[in-house]
């Protein structure tokens, strides 16, 4: 329910209409950056940590009516915390260690890329599986995930929730694949990317 209200919401802030959507052989869409936002969130043993990233920008492509491919652009130094129980100076802190070559290395990688290479309908509803490649750290592995996809008028909007093996892009800091009795202080190889996104 919270996805679908969260769909109308952006159908409605990209302007959409209630006519459907009428297919078209080939199109490509520009993705709305103003309108579309990532989430992340990383866990460790004894917590979490949450925040948001800008799209820098993307483009979409479509064949008959469906999407079939893309890329998205994020801009790694946009990295902020969202956590209401830290204090500016830690946030600061921690987005500054992210930002480090012990993760991310924003210094010398300012971007990541999602390229959507395909798409396949999970049901006769807006469930789809994406597929393509994610690069970080110029490192470029394959992924899917599951995401709902709306089209109408040769507009889109869509949300889709990623799980990413960070040691897959040589961020091993405080991964019990690579440490041992790390204790409390280990931190989840897996991070989640929330991507809720509006493009026309």
């Amino acid at each position: 329910m919270k996805k679908t209200i969260l769909l109308l919401s952006i159908l409605t802030l990209a302007g959409f209409s209630s006519r459907s959507f009428a297919n078209h052989n080939e199109s490509d869409l520009t993705l709305n950056t103003k309108i579309s936002s990532i989430e992340w969130v990383g866990k460790k043993v004894t917590g979490q940590h949450a925040g948001t990233i800008n799209i820098k920008e993307g483009s979409l492509h479509l064949h008959d009516g469906k999407l079939s491919g893309g890329k998205v652009i994020i801009d790694m130094t946009t990295m902020v915390c969202t956590d209401t129980s830290m204090n500016e100076v830690y946030a600061k802190k921690l987005i500054g260690h992210l930002s480090s070559p012990d993760f991310f290395d924003v210094k010398n990688h300012s971007t990541a890329t999602l390229e959507i290479t395909s798409t396949k309908a999970v049901d006769e509803g807006n469930k789809f599986t994406v597929i393509g490649n994610l690069t970080i750290k110029g490192i470029s592995k394959p992924i899917e995930f599951p995401a709902t996809i709306e089209l109408k008028e040769g507009k889109l909007a869509a949300y889709a929730e990623m799980k990413v093996d960070r040691t897959l892009y040589d961020i091993k800091y405080g991964s019990g694949k690579f440490f041992e009795d790390l204790g409390d202080k280990m931190i989840d190889d897996e991070f989640i990317i929330k991507f809720k996104i509006a493009a026309e």
